[in-house]
């Protein structure tokens, strides 16, 4: 099942996609046009990877990590399917960044990989922009780089997990203003999802409503205002955003 938390007619709902349009809680069928897309999930703890694809880290000519390189990010930096997000006017470096999105179920503390899928609720997408002027040292990393306001599009859907078959087998694709411009596929990652659950949840307590960015692949470019980027992967749907 896809699920989607939209706004229309000033509530929040819940929804689910249908032949004749989007199917709210309340019973009512509205058009996908006529709502506001939110995150479908509001991430509790957000981890986010790093160079988590050789070629990207190749492609910024960095070594690829020997151990997962995870940051956080705030509540701050989320937005729905259709939203804007503003190019600081001060960067050289606005990339987008399409990545599999993984949010957790179920409370996890030292999950083997084996058993990693059972504490996954599902699966959605992100585009994680990345601002590379901020990019400071050691001893900052990633923070002013991954922690604007509004500069991670999530969703539109929340996919059960029990409707992905194999989430380290997905073709990722963004397109700018039409244009494929990356490509790239989930069975490239350095450390999978199973392998994440178990390093996360090895040294600290992974809650539901968690959610696991895992990295991009190669083909990351510069976009400008105006650029309409889609971030799509096989499965799970489209993301659109819009840089302003």
């Amino acid at each position: 099942m896809k699920t989607a938390r939209i706004a229309f007619e000033g509530d929040i709902h819940s929804a689910v996609s249908t032949s004749e349009g989007l199917l709210l809680a309340n019973g009512k069928v509205v058009e996908e046009e006529e709502v506001v897309w939110l995150p479908p999930v509001k991430p509790v703890t957000c981890f986010a990877l790093g160079l988590n694809y050789i070629d990207h880290a190749s492609e910024l000519e960095f070594q690829a990590p020997e151990e997962p390189l995870v940051f956080l990010k705030g509540p701050n930096t989320f937005i729905g399917h259709n939203g804007r997000t503003k190019r600081p006017c001060d960067v050289t470096n606005m990339h987008y960044e399409c990545e599999l999105a993984v949010v957790i179920g179920h409370q996890a503390k030292k999950v083997h990989q084996q058993a990693a899928y059972d504490y996954v609720a599902g699966y959605t997408i992100a585009n994680d922009y990345a601002f590379r002027d901020y990019l400071e040292n050691y001893y900052r990393p990633n923070l002013r780089v991954k922690n604007r306001d509004h500069s991670t599009p999530i969703g539109p859907w929340l996919v059960d997990a029990a409707d992905v078959e194999d989430p380290m087998n997905l073709n990722l694709r963004t397109f700018v203003n039409g244009e494929l411009v990356q490509e790239g596929s989930t069975k490239d990652m350095i450390f999978g999802v199973p392998y994440l659950i178990e390093y996360l949840s090895s040294f600290m307590t992974l809650n539901p409503g968690d959610v696991i960015l895992t990295g991009t692949p190669k083909g990351t470019i510069d976009t400008k205002v105006g650029d309409e980027v889609v971030t799509e992967i096989e499965g799970l749907g489209r993301l659109k955003n819009t840089v302003e």
